[in-house]
Formats: C-alpha cells, structure tokens, sequence
C-alpha cells in the first residue's frame, strides 16, 4: 500500500510553476549530463523553472565524494568520473533509467534528509505500481527488494538487493545528481565495483525480478510518482 500521509511531501510553495520533465533518448555521455546539469542548476539558483531529465548512459563507474579506492574492484573495466555527489561507488549504463532531480528548496522544504527520503519514496511508489515492493534502510541509503528465493544470509537475516540508487548534491539550496532505477542493465557490471560499498547485499533489476517492462512504461509510472511527491510537472516543447 502506498503511503497516504505528508511524510516525504515536498510540494512546492504556491505559485511555483511546474518542474519541467525532459527525457533525452540515446546514450548521453556522463560529462555532457554533468556539463548540463552544472548549466541548469545556475538558471534554478537564479529562479529558472526546475527540472527532471531523465537519461541512459553509456557503461560507466561513478565515485561519489565517500567512494574508497578498494570498492574500485576492476579499474579498467569502465571509465570511472569523480562526482561531487555524495555516496561511494556506483554503476551507470543501458537499461537504467537516471534520473537528474534539479530542485529549488528554498520554494518547498529547506531539509536535504527531508529530500532524500522523498526520492525514495518516488521510487517506492514507482515500483508499487509495478507490484513490486520496495523498502527503504535506515542504515543504508537507496530502495531494496526482499529476495525469499535467495538463500539466507551468514546472520540468518533474508536476502535482498538493491534496485534503485540515490545520491546527490546541493548548490545554493538547488539538488542535482538524483537517482537511478535498474529497468534492464547488463547486472554482470556491478561486479567491477563493491555498489555504495556495500558487499553484504547484491543488485536486481526489474527484468530480474520477472517483469518484462520497458523504458517508456517505467517512465509513465515515475513521472506520476514524482507529481505526488513534488507536485506537477510539465513536458518541455
């Protein structure tokens, strides 16, 4: 069941004009989103209309501002950038759907855990409508799916993998960097790094889990997510 009460609610103040929703088709190389992303975030911070872009990228590691070198377990597998988000090590390639999140908090709610769990809870919603339950950790950040068929863990615990990462970065109170959601990646390309340093849990995606869905579909369901969560949206012409 999705939650019905204001917890992860960031909606905007009244007035603000609806978060603009951009969907680039094709593999955009990593430093042209950073490039974009640095672009928009200075039109947002200077009272420009927000902005979702969602995108897929070619293969490729990311190192967030925690990332420890031995998490790089195969350097040259991929390129590797060094991001100013936040989090460790992460995959980014076909199949996932990145989602840039550039918001104004200054125009809804000053509070960046505040933040982070209205992504999650973005996700959450995105796969409920896929009938897929995901959950957050308080100890871990991103969105799992409990896995009963997997064998238990080495402490008894049931195991289960993550399906959507999270990190980001705020530059006068405007977020950048987001999320992504493993539709249908290569899953064999996690294994050239420990994902957000975290070796206990592995990584899924919806076509693991069994469902068939495309990019398009899953693009349906976040964009409905996100309007509950943030508020209205609009397509860029």
């Amino acid at each position: 069941m999705l939650r019905t009460d204001l917890e992860f609610s960031m909606l905007p103040q009244l007035g603000t004009r609806p978060v603009r929703w951009r969907i680039t088709d094709g593999l955009v190389p990593y430093e042209e989103a950073v490039e974009t992303m640095e672009r928009e975030v200075a039109v947002i911070a200077d009272g420009g209309d927000e902005l979702v872009w969602l995108v897929e990228h070619p293969p490729l590691y990311t190192a967030g501002t925690s990332a420890n070198a031995k998490d790089l377990v195969q350097p040259n597998r991929f390129p590797v950038f060094a991001t100013g988000r936040g989090g460790e090590y992460t995959y980014h390639g076909p199949g996932q759907r990145v989602a840039y999140v550039m918001l104004d908090l200054k125009r809804r709610r000053q509070d960046v855990r505040a933040f982070v769990a209205a992504l999650e809870d973005v996700v959450i919603r995105t796969l409920d409508m896929m009938n897929v339950r995901g959950e957050r950790r308080e100890d871990r950040v991103g969105v799992w799916v409990r896995r009963p068929e997997k064998p238990l863990l080495t402490d008894g615990t049931m195991a289960e993998d993550k399906i959507a990462a999270l990190g980001i970065r705020l530059r006068k109170w405007v977020t950048f960097h987001g999320l992504s959601l493993n539709v249908d990646p290569d899953l064999d390309h996690f294994g050239g790094i420990v994902p957000c340093g975290i070796s206990a849990h592995g990584v899924t995606s919806l076509v693991d889990l069994g469902l068939p869905v495309m990019m398009a579909d899953v693009d349906i369901r976040l964009r409905t997510a996100f309007e509950a969560v943030f508020g209205e949206t609009t397509g860029e012409t």
